[in-house]
């Protein structure tokens, strides 16, 4: 299946290349270059040399799939230039299609069928996702009656954007010199920010409605028995890369947390016990899934635990639109 990966350097789409190029997927990519990006290039796609192909009509022509995983404005222009409906399938890993009426949520992952004649699959947000792993599989083994979920998101999340004022704001605050603000609108560097400043180009609270969204959709997909709507709060932390999250479960009859360990682990979850180091965000970059750990019991409540894991974001992703590309093909 002819794809084109357009935004091919975002870190979305560094992800994309090297799981397809070790993964066998029997997709072809096309790289093509993004609003920032510059056309003509020679790059690599796993050992391949590849060449990025300039944002137009022409280059998209070809493409039986279209991933959008760049920044806004090269999603606003592939479906201008893709038409109403559009002429290949997109697969939106940017939410820029999220409001399009013939736009599907998906999380291949979790989900229990795909939905049908859908020509734009918006790919869930990583987090909810992740939640909606952990929660179903956990719910499934051990009824939840409430639960309550911290977020806490590292700085990829803004792009490499992101990344780099938080690694700018590290030195510039080491040296007592100026931090940039362009992103956070505030120090996140050695600090945990519950809100960005009044000037940061995309609110904390925006992402976390956006997270809240996907996740009740992803849960109520589940037609028996579904999973209670958790309570949730976003966090930003000064880490480069991957989620962690903090969970508070409350269940309907109190499980044995030992027998809870062994049937949580399956499929695309890893349990560590109590006689092994909890999972972190370094140590899970590059893993499939989620890593589970840090289970004890709420010593203040009967019947409530306390649950860690962890999930390399752009791998969680990266892997669920080519999931959704694979079963088109």
């Amino acid at each position: 299946m002819k794809v084109a990966l357009v935004g091919s350097d975002s870190l979305a789409a560094r992800e994309i290349r090297d799981m397809v190029a070790t993964s066998g997927a029997r997709l072809e990519l096309h790289l093509i270059a993004g609003e920032s990006e510059q056309a003509g290039i020679l790059t690599r796609v796993g050992d391949e040399a590849a060449v990025v192909g300039d944002l137009s009509a022409v280059s998209l022509s070809d493409a039986e799939v279209v991933i959008l995983a760049g920044d806004a404005e090269s999603s606003a222009r592939t479906l201008e230039l893709l038409g109403d409906p559009p002429a290949a399938t997109v697969i939106d890993l940017t939410y820029s299609a999220e409001d399009h009426p013939g736009a599907r949520l998906r999380a291949p992952l979790v989900e229990d069928d795909s939905p049908e004649d859908s020509l734009i699959h918006v790919i869930a947000h990583p987090a909810a996702i992740a939640i909606a792993l952990f929660l179903r599989r956990l719910h499934s083994v051990a009824a939840v009656r409430r639960a309550v979920i911290q977020i806490f998101a590292p700085a990829s999340e803004q792009g490499p954007g992101g990344i780099e004022e938080l690694q700018q704001q590290t030195v510039s605050l080491l040296s007592f010199k100026t931090m940039p603000r362009a992103v956070f609108d505030s120090q996140l560097g050695f600090n945990v920010l519950a809100r960005y400043g009044e000037q940061a180009p995309v609110s904390l609270e925006r992402s976390e409605l956006r997270i809240e969204r996907h996740l009740a959709s992803l849960l109520a997909s589940q037609e028996e028995d579904p999973v209670p709507m958790p309570s949730l709060r976003l966090i930003q932390v000064p880490v480069f890369h991957g989620y962690g999250f903090s969970a508070w479960v409350e269940f309907e009859d109190a499980p044995e947390l030992e027998s809870l360990e062994q049937s949580l682990a399956a499929g695309a979850i890893e349990v560590r016990g109590g006689e092994f180091e909890p999972p972190n965000m370094v140590g899970q970059a590059g893993q499939d899934g989620i890593s589970v750990g840090a289970i004890s019991p709420d010593r203040n409540h009967f019947g409530a635990a306390w649950f860690w894991f962890v999930t390399d974001n752009l791998r969680l992703a990266a892997g669920n639109a080519i999931a959704v590309a694979s079963q088109l093909s």
